[in-house]
């Protein structure tokens, strides 16, 4: 289900925190609108629909929204995570308690839209630079504690992760080299500290100092806030020895000429701290009596 970018037991924390969390922001306690005006006996059909087209992402956790609140609500999937879905398309069907639907509508629908954002969003960088060879990478510009989810959100787009967090990947930046005294210096603690046992990326601004990365036989080499033809040479002095990654002020209509430069790698932000939600809503019909 979570396209193994990591243990299926990490989503299931984040869920089993989050879900709950923002459930009681939203009721705390009840929802007083419904109490008041639907009985408590009354049952009732939704739809969910995508109102603009793109990418679905966040249906199986609009579900789990449902029945954390009700285990009873019934929920038929029209489409799946991952789908790319039309303006007034059907997405899920439910049916069940009314007061369930309508208490857990915002909640569903607001992991359902940031999520189905992130994918969409995606998706356009990876259909951008389509036949170039590069691929599209996300970054840790992430919303607190939604870091999994949102990352998830990107590979359904089509894109790939880079490092989920600061533990599973050395990249040796501006701040480190600056502390450091050189990027050969960073390098050697780095090395002194773990060996080979993680990949090593380092971040450089300038020519120079690509040149004196490429001495070190790192993993991968940042090229931070390059212009198109600074990128170029990059690739050209590079000549295929380390994988490069371009970054840093990529949007949408920039992305494809930085792709066709030559480099593997290219990492944008927007993805998840821009991505503007995809507009989706739910739609309710009282069940009618006999």
């Amino acid at each position: 289900m979570w396209l193994n970018i990591a243990p299926e037991e990490a989503f299931e924390s984040v869920l089993n925190t989050l879900i709950p969390a923002a459930l009681e922001e939203d009721l705390d306690g009840g929802d007083v609108t419904t109490k008041a005006i639907v009985p408590p006996e009354a049952t009732a059909n939704a739809r969910i629909m995508a109102r603009a087209p793109g990418v679905v992402a966040g249906l199986v956790i609009a579900e789990r929204v449902f029945r954390h609140l009700n285990p009873r609500i019934q929920i038929v999937f029209h489409k799946n995570d991952g789908d790319t879905v039309a303006a007034n398309e059907v997405l899920c069907s439910l049916s069940g308690d009314a007061q369930t639907l309508l208490s857990g509508e915002r909640v569903a629908l607001n992991f359902l839209q940031r999520l189905s954002g992130i994918a969409t969003r995606t998706r356009q960088f990876v259909k951008a630079v389509a036949g170039t060879g590069a691929v599209i990478l996300d970054t840790r510009k992430t919303t607190p504690g939604w870091r999994l989810l949102e990352k998830w959100a990107v590979r359904l787009g089509g894109g790939q992760n880079h490092r989920m967090g600061l533990y599973d990947m050395v990249l040796i930046k501006e701040n480190h080299i600056a502390i450091a005294g050189s990027i050969t210096r960073a390098v050697q603690a780095v090395r002194a500290a773990y060996g080979e046992q993680f990949a090593v990326e380092v971040e450089v601004r300038n020519l120079t100092e690509l040149e004196e990365a490429l001495a070190l036989n790192v993993d991968r080499i940042l090229l931070d806030n390059m212009g198109v033809p600074q990128l170029r040479q990059a690739v050209e002095r590079v000549n295929g020895r380390v994988p490069l990654e371009a970054s840093g002020g990529v949007t949408l209509e920039t992305v494809r000429d930085i792709a066709e430069t030559g480099v593997q790698f290219i990492s944008v932000g927007e993805l998840t701290h821009s991505a503007p939600a995809l507009d989706i809503s739910m739609l309710i019909d009282v069940q009618q009596e006999q």
